[in-house]
This record gives structure tokens, C-alpha cells and sequence, in this order.
């Protein structure tokens, strides 16, 4: 049996599978063969900025919000209460203090960011971006 691959998503790309199309769609094609997680802030976040994004970019915002519910029906949410013991550690490693759950879930499950924010380079963990990340997938 083949080893499923694991990646953890960033609120950035999150959001971007609510509003747009790329990332949604590589989850999509890919949630069968890849296990897709996010750290419970990160959700949150994304979820609070979702309408007025929404907006700013003239989309209903009701959409863009069943988008963020169907998308956490296919990915695995992992609440910050279990990533507390690698946060000081995430905290040394990561830029923007906000970014420590999704360093710590990837620093605990050995495995990649798929991610839009450069605070996460030179973390010591992989990082995709959506033009990149589908090569991960894929190989």
C-alpha cells in the first residue's frame, strides 16, 4: 500500500480556495491520494476574513463561506490545543508570531506548507506555493 502524502495549508491558501479557483481545485484533485490538514487558528482566520474579501473582490460572500464549509468536510482540522508542546519551538523559528500553528502541525507531522507567505522560509520545513505545490502532489 502507498503511503499517503500530508500537507499542511496555510490560512492564506485557505482563503484562496474560498475565493478562487486554483487552490480549490488542487485540493480537489488531489484529497483522495493527499491528507490535507490546518491548524484550528489558521481555520478560524481564514473564516473571519472571508466575507469582506469576499466583497472587496465582488463575490458573494455566502458562497465564499459554503466554499470554507465544504472545504473543512475534506480537511483534517487539528486543534492548537495539541500543538502546544512544539509552539515555543515554532515560535523561535517562524517571523510573524500568528504563523506558529501551521509551523508547529507541520514541525509535528514532518511534512510540508502549502503557503503564500514567505514568513514560513527558512523555518527548516518545506514550503509550496500554489504555482509549485502541484509538483509535491504529483511526485
Amino acid at each position: 500500500m502507498v503511503e499517503r502524502k500530508r500537507l499542511v495549508i496555510d490560512a492564506n491558501i485557505l482563503i484562496r480556495a474560498c475565493l478562487g479557483v486554483r487552490a480549490r481545485a488542487l485540493i480537489a484533485e488531489f484529497v483522495d491520494r493527499v491528507d490535507f490538514f490546518v491548524a484550528e487558528s489558521n481555520a478560524a482566520e481564514a473564516a473571519a476574513y472571508i466575507s469582506d474579501l469576499a466583497r472587496q473582490k465582488n463575490l458573494d460572500a455566502q458562497i465564499c463561506n459554503e466554499a470554507l464549509a465544504s472545504l473543512m468536510c475534506v480537511l483534517q482540522l487539528v486543534e492548537d490545543a495539541v500543538l502546544v508542546d512544539a509552539r515555543d519551538e515554532a515560535l523561535a523559528r517562524v517571523r510573524d508570531a500568528d504563523d506558529w500553528p501551521a509551523l508547529a502541525l507541520a514541525m509535528r507531522l514532518e511534512c510540508a506548507i502549502w503557503t503564500e507567505d514567505q514568513d514560513f522560509f527558512g523555518t527548516g520545513v518545506a514550503t509550496w506555493t500554489t504555482n509549485t505545490v502541484e509538483l509535491y502532489l504529483k511526485s
